[in-house]
């Protein structure tokens, strides 16, 4: 039992609810939770590619569009083909450029900041600036120890070293155990859902993206507001 969910209860935001028969008096899901457990489904279908590669990174944003975030980075706008992009900057993914070379695309309820071969977007400094006034879950999918989350909220750093999609904790909320269960090892869509983003395909984080954009040079591993 953890966080009012016992098993029982939580083969219930299964995709095969009524395999078993309820115990006699257990809880069912509450609206809010059917309607998680619906959107679940739906936003892991859209995202079906399996993101199979290493060394992405992502930051996803609720309530801001992309021109805003591209504004809150005080980023430039960078003209390319988005498979020149790609190549140039695969071959010296660790360089200043590459690094500091983003793509941010917008999605229903917010937009997503995408790197596809470095950490860059999900720094401190660039998720502390878009999360100002809401929330921010990031990620880097790192080739020598997995994915690891954080979460920035209004510029304050929430939780750090995160394994979105992986397990439990002893002391999560019932929102969290709920969502735990319906993301697990589906660390992509658990970034999104986390902060109420809502796209409908795979494309904002396996590209192209809106745009490419440079951000200017400063230090993103000591942002504070």
């Amino acid at each position: 039992m953890m966080a009012a969910w016992s098993p029982g209860r939580l083969s219930l935001a299964s995709r095969t609810p009524g395999l078993f028969a309820a115990p006699p008096g257990m809880q069912g899901l509450s609206r809010s939770e059917s309607a998680a457990v619906a959107e679940a489904h739906r936003l892991i279908e859209a995202l079906s590619n399996r993101f199979h590669h290493d060394g992405f990174s992502l930051s996803c944003v609720g309530g801001i569009d992309a021109a805003e975030a591209v504004r809150r980075l005080e980023a430039t706008v960078v003209e390319h083909g988005p498979e020149s992009m790609v190549e140039r900057m695969w071959g010296d993914s660790l360089s200043d450029e590459s690094l500091l070379t983003v793509g941010v695309t917008d999605v229903p309820g917010g937009c997503v900041v995408s790197q596809p071969w470095a950490y860059g977007a999900s720094m401190p400094g660039v998720a502390g600036r878009l999360s100002i006034g809401t929330v921010c879950y990031a990620m880097y999918a790192n080739p020598k120890s997995g994915n690891q989350g954080s979460i920035i909220r209004d510029g304050i750093i929430e939780g750090w070293d995160l394994h979105p999609g992986g397990g439990w904790s002893a002391d999560d909320s019932a929102d969290e155990i709920l969502r735990t269960y319906l993301y697990r090892h589906k660390a992509v869509a658990y970034c999104c859902a986390y902060a109420g983003l809502k796209p409908t395909e795979a494309r904002p984080f396996t590209g192209p993206p809106d745009l490419w954009v440079q951000l200017p040079v400063r230090d993103y591993w000591t942002h504070s507001r």
